[in-house]
């Protein structure tokens, strides 16, 4: 129950941050960080998406950021146990905006997954080392994982952003087992074939039009997480 409460009230808090990264970086490869008309990159934003010093909006729907934090933070603070729970929380956080971001400009732009790679890197060497046979399959994983889809990039199905996602969810992933990579890898097709089936039926979409992916692999990784918890 603490668990749950912390990471509820954790998620509220990130959430004006995480709001502003999202509105920064959802913009067209090539192109610098978004900014408003009193050409500022707002670090923090109310949950209206409106710029406190000129107020224009801009960004995702009001409130849509806080409600997914809230949520993420209550599935993250269910999950968490120590040490992994530090790494949930830093791909948590990461997560809500790259989701925002994907659904947006169809990118996941390297100022987002090569920071999170690196981040759980570090927490894995610093919360794991006395888990040697952890971190091992976790590295194992994150490589394989990271394969698989710079495979699919390079065939045209994926994107270069999600395959440079792969290796930090299947680190996570593998920290409960292989099965538990491969449940979320799976997790992440079914998520996205239910809402590409969706969209078509909901004449939201045609055949060809792209589906960002990046909110499906970050979803079927939360699921697998709370089911292997």
């Amino acid at each position: 129950m603490i668990g749950l409460i912390l990471g509820t009230l954790a998620g509220a808090a990130a959430a004006p941050a995480l709001r502003a990264a999202a509105t920064r970086h959802a913009v067209p490869a090539g192109e610098p960080p978004r900014t408003c008309r009193c050409a500022r990159a707002r670090w923090w934003l109310p949950p209206t998406g409106r710029c406190p010093g000129c107020a224009e909006r801009s960004g995702p729907p009001p409130l849509a950021v806080e409600v997914v934090a809230v949520g993420v933070g209550l599935a993250v603070g269910t999950a968490a146990s120590w040490p992994v729970g530090l790494l949930l929380a830093w791909v948590g956080l990461f997560g809500v905006v790259l989701a925002f971001v994907d659904t947006a400009v169809h990118r996941l732009p390297d100022a987002l997954t090569l920071p999170l790679a690196a981040g759980t890197a570090v927490l894995l060497l610093a919360t794991g080392f006395q888990h040697g046979g952890v971190l091992l399959r976790c590295l194992l994983a994150a490589l394989a994982l990271g394969l698989v889809y710079w495979a699919l990039a390079a065939l045209g199905p994926m994107g270069h952003g999600d395959a440079k996602l792969a290796p930090t969810l299947g680190a996570l992933l593998a920290w409960y087992g292989w099965r538990w990579v491969l449940d979320g890898a799976f997790a992440g097709f079914l998520l996205a074939a239910c809402w590409g089936v969706a969209l078509l039926l909901t004449r939201r979409a045609r055949p060809k039009d792209p589906l960002p992916f990046g909110p499906c692999m970050l979803l079927g990784a939360l699921l697998t997480v709370l089911a292997a918890s």
